[in-house]
């Protein structure tokens, strides 16, 4: 029977929004919320955090996911990306005897998250036969009409030959929504990279993600998830 652990990757280092990981969203540490939908999905035979930080594997626990092991000083820095936090996690289940056919990792600061989109990638991902899907947001307004400013605020087109083109009539484009990553694991060894050619993206609308690197962006998903549950109540 094939097993599935979820990764919530939480280190405690944090330099603009200090102890981001565990700073309270609306009543509780927001890594509550990834833990919660990861728990509530019903989907995952373990659902465990990669820390550093002890104070953080505490706050893990009281919201019910387990920290078998801390995650090494090596894969806790600034520059580390997020692809070797994963294969450590599943190389240290493997000293332990466990092995798992997927892995799922989800971002300790996606309170937006929804136990419906991790169903809906899991199916996806075996469906189609794939190493990993992943939540994306359509950028707002094409890229192919985007400009640089120097330092003098003068602006210039990045591709002027798209000045009077329509904007929909340029080919749409995505970015990462910065929530979770469903992944085979065993590619995940192999490769070592979140994204291969056999990835497929999960379209979300804007009310349903929100990157989190400043105070701004924290009051926003806040209105977010505010929004969102009294439109559900």
């Amino acid at each position: 029977m094939e097993k599935k652990v979820c990764i919530i990757t939480a280190r405690g280092g944090s330099k603009r929004i200090p102890r981001k990981n565990i700073r309270e969203f609306c009543g509780k540490p927001i890594l509550a919320y990834s833990i919660g939908v990861a728990l509530d999905s019903k989907i995952f035979d373990e659902v465990m955090v990669s820390t550093d930080d002890l104070e953080i594997a505490e706050v893990a626990k009281k919201y019910g996911a387990s920290v078998p092991f801390m995650r090494s000083a090596k894969a806790s820095d600034d520059i580390t990306p997020t692809a070797p936090v994963l294969v450590e996690v599943i190389e240290e289940y493997k000293k332990l005897g466990k092995n798992f056919d997927y892995l799922c990792c989800i971002y300790p600061t996606a309170p937006l998250l929804q136990k419906e989109r991790l169903i809906e990638a899991f199916t996806i991902l075996k469906r189609d036969n794939l190493d990993c899907v992943f939540p994306v947001l359509r950028f707002g307004f094409p890229i192919q009409r985007a400009f640089r400013m120097d330092a003098n605020s003068h602006v210039s087109m990045i591709h002027p030959e798209n000045l009077i083109v329509r904007s929909q009539d340029l080919e749409p484009t995505y970015q990462d929504a910065g929530q979770f990553y469903f992944m085979n694991a065993e590619t995940l060894l192999l490769k070592k990279s979140l994204v291969t050619d056999r990835t497929a993206g999960l379209l979300l609308t804007e009310m349903e993600a929100q990157d989190i690197d400043n105070m701004e962006d924290w009051r926003l998903a806040e209105f977010k998830y505010n929004y969102r549950n009294q439109n559900l109540s």
